[in-house]
């Protein structure tokens, strides 16, 4: 694969791309690259763009005169029109570790980075910073992890319990959630926890 830099006004989106990137979207895009430069080349066919329509849209924000591409012309039709979407939905199928991101977050704003640049709202960074110490030891995970431990994030219980003790409560609430046919565990899972760490 090689990169090769062409004119933004030779560069023409598909007209059947079914992502949608809103203002605010490409603003943070253009945002990113004027802080990180264009380090992620848009995928094109000749002049056609197959990836990267937000960072085309975002280095025409920039009154960019060339952007960096691959060409790709060497895929079928059909999976050019397939690339175009795993690219976007493949990206949205991935998930974050709650205790380590707002472990990167402490760090970035040690070195008094923007943290804007980073896509989060500020309702969602004031989130990931708002963690008291008693949470930030347990290495707590928010709330919305909590209500879903049963489907894999079990996390939070490992912290507080060993072995014997997590697969004996794992196994009550399991019983729990069909008596009471209910998925929301957020307080019974706390209270456990807190119970816990005052023994």
């Amino acid at each position: 694969m090689q990169i090769k830099e062409v004119a933004v006004n030779k560069l023409i989106p598909y007209a059947k791309n079914s992502r949608t990137h809103s203002e605010t979207q490409i603003a943070q895009i253009a945002a990113s690259i004027k802080e990180f430069g264009f380090r992620n080349p848009i995928l094109v066919d000749g002049t056609g763009v197959i990836a990267g329509h937000g960072r085309l849209l975002a280095a025409r924000k920039l009154n960019l005169k060339q952007v960096p591409t691959i060409d790709c012309s060497d895929l079928t039709e059909p999976q050019k029109k397939a690339y175009i979407i795993a690219d976007n939905k493949l990206a949205m199928n991935a998930g974050w570790d709650g205790e380590l991101l707002a472990l990167e977050m402490e760090e970035l704003l040690k070195g008094n980075f923007n943290l804007e640049l980073l896509g989060f709202t500020e309702s969602e960074l004031d989130e990931l910073l708002d963690t008291t110490p008693q949470e930030a030891e347990l290495g707590l995970l928010p709330d919305e992890k909590l209500d879903n431990f049963l489907n894999g994030d079990t996390k939070i219980l490992r912290l507080a319990y060993d072995e014997q003790e997590f697969e004996s409560v794992v196994n009550g609430l399991q019983q729990l959630q069909k008596e009471l046919e209910t998925e929301d565990f957020s307080t019974i899972v706390m209270a456990l926890v807190l119970e816990k760490c005052r023994n």
